[in-house]
């Protein structure tokens, strides 16, 4: 961190918000509606999951996993922008900006793994239904996952030390919302095309084998549900996956988008309304997505309200 602390660069200018009054104060309530629904959204799976017995599985072990990262990604970004829409306070010192960059890639490369491992979780539990529980066991589901939060840490790691560890000294206005990998690795001014290779090396050598996991799981999910006899089952082993795939959808889409390119090709306002998306709508999303398409949630979320209006 030595070229660092030689950096004139002591704070960084969050420039990716309007500063027209009327939009930004429509902005503060849109983004707070949002982030609170989503907060609500997935503590309520997290309780949901954690209290119902019927719910200790391993599928449903790995969704609690997920809402959590639902909850840290929005955490670590919109309170800042919210402080900045509505106090207009748009710094951020070097050290903030390096943390909240540090947690962002840590909860976005976390959930990559996470839906790989959610992907397996689905093959095993169609392809091979009578053998799911020897496979699938709790301890194996606790490693896996602790093994998803370890990866994502370390990758998080490399590319922080990265990034700030390169020399800043001219503009230090990021045009987004938060401090983000792009936006901040186009205001150095120091040499940064072979740290960019490493980091599009490793994000994309970690990435895609990720996704080739994810998506061999589901080309033989697909397979194994062509090859069902009724089409009750084939109703019932889709919907089993049919969430887990629109939420890999939403977030492989989104997060390509934004990373999986040079920053030569960066562009301030398409990141701004990506970074939107998977930031703070995705995780709203996701437990939308898996409350209307899972019967068992959708009864366990019902004596959750039920336990919460009796309380009251």
């Amino acid at each position: 961190m030595q070229r660092a602390n030689l950096s004139t660069v002591s704070e960084f200018v969050l420039v990716g918000l309007s500063d027209a009054p009327e939009v930004r104060f429509l902005l503060f309530v849109l983004v707070l509606i949002i982030y609170l629904a989503a907060m609500a959204g997935n503590i309520t799976i997290l309780v949901a999951t954690s209290t119902d017995t019927r719910l200790h599985t391993p599928m449903y072990f790995f969704l609690s996993n997920l809402s959590l990262l639902d909850i840290l990604c929005p955490t670590v970004t919109v309170p800042k922008m919210l402080e900045a829409l509505w106090l207009e306070n748009k710094v951020i010192s070097f050290t903030g900006c390096m943390f909240q960059l540090f947690f962002l890639i840590d909860v976005v490369g976390t959930e990559v793994f996470l839906l790989a491992v959610m992907a397996y979780d689905r093959y095993v539990a169609i392809c091979h239904p009578l053998q799911y529980m020897n496979i699938v066991s709790m301890k194996l589901c606790a490693h896996l996952a602790i093994g998803t939060w370890v990866v994502g840490f370390f990758n998080s790691v490399l590319h922080t030390s990265l990034i700030f560890t390169l020399f800043f000294c001219n503009s230090n206005e990021i045009h987004q919302y938060y401090c983000d990998i792009p936006p901040v690795l186009a205001l150095s001014c120091s040499p940064h095309y072979s740290r960019e290779l490493v980091i599009l090396t490793v994000a994309g050598v970690l990435g895609s084998s990720a996704f080739v996991v994810t998506l061999i799981s589901y080309i033989y999910i697909l397979l194994a549900i062509l090859c069902m006899n009724t089409s009750e089952s084939r109703r019932k082993a889709f919907s089993t996956c049919g969430s887990h795939l629109t939420v890999v959808c939403l977030f492989y889409g989104t997060t390509i988008c934004t990373y999986v390119r040079p920053s030569s090709t960066y562009s301030p306002d398409q990141d701004r309304i990506v970074s939107m998306l998977y930031g703070i709508l995705t995780p709203l999303l996701n437990p939308i997505i898996y409350s209307l398409r899972n019967k068992e949630i959708k009864c366990a979320l019902r004596r959750v309200i039920s336990q919460v209006r009796t309380a009251l």
